[in-house]
């Protein structure tokens, strides 16, 4: 399977119509069929079901998606892997939650910015579990999660330590006095997936504040917006909370009778090559951790290379 079917493949696959594959390689229909039928000559086997809405994956083509999907990621790092000469140079996916990406990457990706100008940097934002499956599927780079990480192929190092807090409205009575009431409570989170949000769901739950409802939003502004409206409640880093433009109108009740930490860890996949570029991102986290180790409501972590 040449560089051109591979891609071809993955495109069909991706999409599930000819038309939008033909797009996304900048050719015409008739190529993307062509190279379609000849995969299939070639394996001996239906990789694609043929219906009025596109094409789906059959079986066969499913048992190739994972091999296509880790030939071209290979051929990706092997390009890479030979064109790396120590010089930052090139792209950069890095994923975040979006608190952290609110919060704390702005801090790093300006010095390395100013620092490397010639890299094309990519951040996707999404909930914890999602940012590990684009990571694993080679979609990027690396990601800032939330821990603990626990997968045989990821590797990761903490970057940041952030305390959790509930989160209310300023003018509202405590979080345990509103669950007193017949109405009880909504919970705003970020959608399924979301580490704080399992959280947050833990913690009531441990303290039997429940039935509760929920609320998903998309945006960290959109969570403390509805919050300081007295919408429902929330549990996120006080960091976001502090810098937040709502701030004004939140109210934050600490965890008793111990604060709750959650570590951010940069993860990546374990068999990657880590080349120039990535290695010095990950250097700005531990010079952002040796300037600000005196801050008390952020500990960042230096340690060891990915």
């Amino acid at each position: 399977m040449d560089s051109t079917a591979l891609a071809t493949f993955l495109a069909v696959a991706r999409h599930g119509s000819v038309t939008a594959a033909a797009l996304e390689l900048h050719t015409v229909q008739s190529n993307v069929t062509a190279r379609m039928k000849q995969l299939e000559a070639d394996f001996e086997v239906t990789l694609f079901a043929r219906h009025s809405r596109g094409v789906t994956l059959t079986a066969a083509g499913l048992r190739l998606l994972g091999y296509a999907q880790r030939l071209q990621a290979l051929g990706v790092e092997a390009r890479a892997a030979a064109c790396d000469d120590g010089i930052v140079r090139g792209s950069l996916r890095i994923g975040s939650m979006e608190t952290t990406a609110a919060v704390r990457l702005p801090g790093v990706l300006g010095p390395f910015h100013r620092a490397h100008p010639e890299v094309q940097i990519e951040v996707r934002t999404g909930p914890t579990a999602e940012l590990l499956e684009h990571v694993l599927a080679h979609r990027l780079d690396a990601a800032l999660v939330a821990g603990p990480l626990n997968h045989p192929d990821l590797v990761g190092r903490t970057v940041f330590r952030e305390e959790l807090v509930l989160v209310a409205a300023r003018d509202s009575g405590s979080v345990s006095q509103r669950m007193a009431t017949p109405s009880g409570l909504t919970a705003i989170t970020f959608r399924q997936g979301c580490s704080y949000r399992q959280r947050l769901e833990a913690q009531f739950t441990s303290r039997g504040w429940l039935p509760f409802h929920r609320l998903e939003m998309g945006t960290v502004e959109g969570i403390l917006g509805c919050v300081g409206a007295n919408v429902g409640v929330t549990v996120l880093p006080r960091s976001v909370v502090e810098t937040s433009r709502a701030g004004e109108s939140l109210r934050i009740e600490a965890f008793a009778p111990e604060p709750l930490w959650v570590e951010t860890l940069l993860v990546r996949r374990s068999d990657a090559y880590v080349g120039a570029t990535l290695r010095a991102f990950q250097a700005m986290f531990d010079e952002a951790a040796l300037e600000s180790a005196s801050r008390p409501t952020l500990q960042l972590v230096a340690g060891t290379e990915l």
